[in-house]
């Protein structure tokens, strides 16, 4: 009765800490796992004659990573005897259990999930059934040296105790060394003492884990300062170079050459005509004086005299026509003439079908210098800003 009390105050402590452990925030898996390896059922013969094969299948969740919980069924054979006779005898076991997990390493240590090796304490509650204690009957004893032997079958209680050995359990698969103590009731291996069986398992294991998941993180909000560079429009003074109109009055000629095309008079059509007129038009309105002579011409390989008389005339007075008319000058300070093909004035033949507009005065002439000017502008500079920001932080 005083074993029972050990292992079901260890349970309790178990569960009680567990209780604790479980408020924290941390990450959970469910795993199977297959063991195998030696058992022993305590009685008064020899140690190294009473081992025999065992093995276990595990269904468990991991609910933090200090707390987890498991049903394991552990089976195979039980063995006990008589060290006077040397007689020995086997028997067929099934014990299922709920056993709760306590992860040492964890529950002591800030990292709770890349540990190399996991130290676990476990305790449990469950039943065993016993059969075929055939090898026992067929020994033939006398009755008094097992007066409480079982026949059909055994069932009793079972109450465990162990410590485990298992690789990270970070990772899907891991390996693991369990050793348990069971206490059973009086008579599992057919004998009586007053007092529980023992039974003693030590077994490797590999372990399968998955359905990971972590718990939801809880978050505090604060706020912080935060320093960014960004860019900032700002003034700033810069000087240009550009051109700056100069005017003065100077005294110069004036000489523009507009060209026709054989048997034409017509302004209109000749070549250069209005950028032309335009110069001498602006010319004398930038003057007060100056007079101006449009002369026609006519080239003397075409045509007879007569006929290069009259167009020479006539182009002469078509352009007169336009400065007055287009360009609104005093038609007094124009004197319009014409030379037929008297006069060649290019060696070319072809270039004398021309008007030719001279003159002379004081005009008004511009001219562009070169000056420096302050203009304003903005630019965008990088600056250091500091400011408030709300930030969420995970509370550990």
């Amino acid at each position: 009765m005083k074993s029972k009390r050990m292992i079901m105050t260890a349970a309790v402590s178990l569960l009680m800490v567990g209780a604790a452990s479980a408020q924290r925030d941390y990450k959970s898996f469910s795993y199977v796992e297959a063991q195998g390896g030696l058992q022993l059922t305590s009685t008064n013969a020899p140690m190294d004659k009473l081992f025999t094969p065992t093995a276990s299948l595990s269904f468990g969740h991991y609910f933090t990573p200090v707390v987890g919980a498991r049903l394991n069924v552990n089976a195979w054979q039980s063995k006990a005897g008589f060290k006077d006779l040397d007689q020995y005898y086997k028997w067929k076991y099934v014990t299922p259990d709920l056993d709760l997990m306590l992860n040492l390493s964890n529950m002591f240590c800030k990292n709770t999930t890349n540990h190399a090796l996991n130290v676990i304490l476990l305790g449990g509650i469950g039943l065993n059934y016993a059969w075929d204690n055939d090898e026992l009957k067929a020994l033939n004893l006398e009755a008094r040296r097992t007066p409480l032997a079982w026949d059909e079958n055994r069932l009793s209680h079972n109450l465990r105790a162990g410590l485990r050995l298992e690789t990270n359990q970070g990772k899907p698969f891991g390996v693991s060394l369990e050793v348990a103590a069971n206490s059973l009731s009086d008579r599992f291996n057919s004998k009586t003492n007053d007092a529980d069986d023992w039974q003693f398992t030590a077994q490797l294991g590999l372990i399968y884990r998955f359905n990971y998941k972590k718990a939801e993180p809880k978050y505090i909000t604060k706020m912080v300062d935060v320093v960014e560079e960004v860019d900032v429009e700002e003034p700033y003074t810069y000087m240009v170079k550009e051109k700056r109109p100069v005017e003065t009055m100077e005294q110069k000629k004036v000489e523009k050459v507009i060209f026709f095309e054989i048997r034409q008079s017509d302004a209109d059509k000749a070549e250069g005509i209005n950028a032309a007129i335009k110069e001498v038009a602006d010319l004398m309105k930038t003057s007060s004086d100056v007079m101006v002579t449009v002369t026609g011409y006519a080239d003397k390989g075409t045509g007879t005299a007569r006929l290069n008389k009259m167009y020479a005339k006539k182009r002469a007075d078509d352009v007169t026509k336009k400065l007055v008319e287009d360009h609104g000058l005093d038609a007094a300070r124009i004197t319009t003439d014409s030379k037929g093909d008297t006069v060649q004035p290019f060696p070319e033949n072809d270039k004398n079908r021309c008007v030719i507009v001279t003159g002379e005065g004081t005009f008004k002439v511009t001219t562009y210098e070169e000056v420096e000017v302050e203009k304003q502008g903005t630019k965008k500079v990088k600056k250091s800003v500091t400011r408030q920001v709300e930030v969420k932080e995970e509370i550990n």
